[in-house]
């Protein structure tokens, strides 16, 4: 038994190596990214380990089968040979996606899911973005190649003790044993213990405030646990159809204004311009537009990467899968959209993205949601403006954008993504030195983009659709700049600038303090333009006495209505705060104040079985 013991002690071996390189992955992303986090807790580190310990088990659970196994097959020196390098190189790939989210994450704010990392849409940029990351954070690459170092020479090889190589039945029936009470062992660290429910990505929630989930967290974790799923959402039955009803009801009805306006509409989405960065010389010129405009001052985004915010805007579909609608299984549905009730309307209609074409799988959703032209990188006519890894930098792309727009007949409806402030960052050399370089690496970036919007409405104003168009403007998600104790909240991790500017109508201005997202922004339009239709929209117009949004990050649901605030996962509150006069939100009224968080969460729960019915049945429209 000496060698089946001393194959078992190898394993246990390898398995804590692994636990150790974690623990230097953890302290690392804790330290790379203190600034995001609140003070660390032992109830912290303690939920760590368990989802360290869980993520570990799954991973090395054939390893432990491999070792474990009974038969003196496993001692041979070929098969050792193929075990460690096997263990090595499968274990090394998760501790790279460790260490990436150490980066990552400050983009998306959450841990990489499996759909996150094998992503559509970012084909043709991988590289250059790889090489481009690789050069601007050499540190992290530095270490993942002293820990793959340290890694191989730590991992012990097996020494044969040379033992008669007869294989008996009492050696069998012990190593049965051992082997079959190792594997439960490591099948009850796997899934966290002996609860009702193995371990779930929600459950970091209670180890941690919602703030400090990530840090609970382990990227090969959450891999895992998103790796084998089909389906983006299921079906829930909180209420029953009339009590559904009466709580929400995603259908709007608009009737048709006495004075119907075939204004053309141009929506733009600014790449990782987060509220954090307005306000603080950045952004003078979007600062000036704010106060001609109608401006939302708690706008929310509905999700935190590029991907969710265009079919939250063009279509009022938010983001509360794990999947982006985009590239979910769901894409495809049916759905109401602006492009198809203005294309009714006489409009001629168009999107722009100044990427790659394919990034992102905006021409295909463009497409789907029924725009009739799409306008990437492959489309663009103009000075040469290739940023060498994304595509073609805002400034000459928003004035072949305002360049089209004049050769449209109206009424038209566009929109335009820009993307010169996503990581690289990267700014036209001519402009060197020009714009502030602010705080944080976005900063600079940020201000060029508000200078290319500025030549933009420049030219738009020479033009004589001009004071005929409503403009729309929305961040796409924060950054991951904000550097006040609020931005890192979670509140402050979707707020966003949205506001509607209309140069023919001054009296359509001044601030609004009612909770709006990107899902009300495509009932809004329809409300000032005057248009009679039904739509299902999960948004509600900026008319409405309604005053809620809902936003959903790696397993949570989040629920702003009026002054409050409320996290809900697995089925139940979690937290209620009156965000208002608690903007850090330190204090848990759940328990205070047990009315309200009923009526939200009522409300939450109604949005929710909504939600998931009509996209499963795929009943998004009429």
């Amino acid at each position: 038994m000496k060698n089946y013991t001393s194959s078992l002690k190898l394993f246990l071996y390898r398995y804590f190596l692994i636990f150790f390189i974690y623990q230097i992955c953890n302290i690392f992303f804790y330290v790379l990214n203190t600034k995001y986090f609140d003070h660390i807790t032992a109830q912290n580190i303690l939920g760590s380990v368990l989802f360290d310990l869980s993520a570990i088990s799954y991973v090395t659970f054939i390893f432990l089968i491999a070792h474990a196994i009974p038969g003196n097959f496993k001692y041979r020196q070929t098969y050792q040979s193929v075990l460690k390098v096997s263990f090595f190189i499968i274990n090394l790939l998760f501790i790279a996606a460790n260490l990436i989210d150490v980066i990552y994450f400050r983009f998306t704010g959450r841990r990489s899911t499996f759909n996150m990392i094998t992503a559509k849409g970012m084909e043709k940029e991988a590289l250059g973005l790889f090489f481009s990351f690789a050069k601007e954070f050499w540190y992290i690459l530095l270490l993942f190649i002293i820990l793959s170092i340290f890694f191989w020479k730590s991992i012990p090889n097996f020494k044969n003790k040379n033992e008669i190589k007869s294989f008996t039945k009492e050696k069998f029936l012990k190593q049965s044993f051992y082997f079959l009470t190792s594997v439960f062992l490591l099948l009850i660290v796997g899934r966290g213990g002996f609860q009702k429910k193995p371990l779930r990505i929600v459950d970091a929630a209670k180890y941690s405030s919602l703030n400090n989930a990530p840090l609970i967290l382990n990227t090969p974790f959450c891999i895992l646990k998103t790796i084998a799923q089909k389906e983006d959402i299921e079906k829930v039955n909180y209420f029953d159809k009339k009590d559904l009803d009466s709580i929400y009801k995603p259908i709007l009805s608009f009737e048709k204004a006495q004075t119907t306006s075939k204004k053309n509409v141009v929506i733009i989405i600014l790449e990782s311009f987060g509220h954090e960065n307005i306000g603080i010389k950045q952004t003078p010129f979007l600062d000036s537009l704010i106060t001609k405009s109608y401006y939302f001052k708690n706008g929310f985004a509905n999700g935190k990467v590029s991907i969710d915010a265009v079919p939250s805007i063009i279509s009022s579909i938010p983001s509360l899968m794990n999947n982006s609608f985009i590239i979910s299984s769901y894409s495809l549905d049916k759905t109401n959209s602006l492009p198809t009730i203005l294309i009714k309307e006489g409009y001629i209609t168009s999107f722009f993205h100044g990427a790659f074409n394919g990034s992102q799988n905006f021409d295909q959703y463009a497409k789907a949601a029924g725009f009739e032209k799409y306008y990437g990188k492959d489309e663009y006519i103009g000075p040469e403006a290739f940023d060498g890894k994304w595509g073609i930098f805002d400034e000459e792309f928003l004035q072949f954008f305002a360049g089209k727009l004049s050769s449209f007949r109206e009424p038209f409806f566009s929109t335009i993504f820009t993307i010169s402030s996503h990581n690289p960052y990267k700014i036209p050399e001519r402009y060197k030195d020009k714009f502030p370089k602010g705080t944080t690496v976005v900063h600079e970036s940020i201000a060029y983009t508000d200078y290319s919007l500025k030549r933009f409405f420049e030219n738009a104003k020479k033009q004589k659709w001009y004071n005929n168009t409503l403009f729309v403007i929305s961040a796409d998600h924060t950054s991951s700049s904000g550097e006040s104790e609020i931005d890192k909240t979670i509140i402050g991790k979707f707020h966003i600038p949205i506001l509607f500017f209309d140069p023919s109508n001054p009296n359509f201005s001044g601030v609004d303090e009612k909770n709006f997202q990107q899902i009300d922004i495509m009932p809004s339009i329809i409300a000032y333009l005057g248009i009679k239709t039904d739509l299902i929209s999960f948004g509600k117009s900026f008319k409405s006495n309604q005053n809620f949004a809902v936003f959903y990050l790696q397993g949570i649901y989040h629920c702003v209505q009026n002054d409050y605030y409320l996290a809900f996962a697995n089925n139940q509150v979690i937290g209620l705060y009156n965000w208002k006069k608690d903007p850090l939100l330190k204090n848990n009224l759940q328990t205070q104040n047990t009315l309200k968080t009923i009526e939200i969460s009522n409300f939450l729960k109604a949005y929710i079985q909504n939600f998931n019915e009509r996209v499963v049945d795929n009943k998004l429209s009429f």
